[in-house]
């Protein structure tokens, strides 16, 4: 199994979000933080923003923001987001499907337990646990001057 790069891109850039939650962020310097282009980086904050997951302001003093609190944003729902639209094998998308194993192939019910299994887990992992006490993130994501006193040496 192989993640989006959309989708890994949207967890670090809620993970930059919750580490700067005082700040407005601009695209530029999230797209440095987590090592993607601009482009690709707006690409899914917009989504975010459609979503309801980060709040946008235009204009030259804009920026985004979560919009939701850090433990409200469930990992298991950002990766459906990003995720769902694109099928896990061949035999999931009923449009494309040219397996001639189709219809007596017991394989796609226990991939779809297994995709069960993994989401679930990832329905019980929130944003905050993500960042909270996370010094070493703090480190690498912090727009702030300073750590926070608990990541204080």
């Amino acid at each position: 199994m192989r993640l989006t790069i959309r989708t890994n891109l949207a967890a670090r850039i809620l993970m930059v979000c919750a580490e700067n939650p005082e700040l407005l962020l601009k695209t530029a310097e999230v797209a440095a933080l987590c090592n993607c282009s601009t482009n690709h980086a707006a690409h899914v904050v917009q989504r975010l923003q459609a979503e309801g997951y980060v709040s946008t302001l235009r204009g030259r003093s804009g920026g985004f923001s979560l919009s939701r609190r850090a433990e409200d944003v469930s990992m298991g729902d950002i990766f459906r987001l990003f995720e769902a639209d694109i099928p896990f094998a061949e035999c999931f998308d009923e449009a494309s499907n040219t397996c001639p194993l189709r219809g007596s192939c017991r394989l796609q019910r226990y991939i779809e337990r297994a995709l069960d299994a993994f989401y679930h887990e990832l329905d019980m992992v929130t944003l905050r646990d993500l960042v909270q006490g996370n010094c070493g993130l703090s480190a690498l994501l912090t727009l702030r001057p300073e750590l926070p006193a608990s990541c204080a040496p």
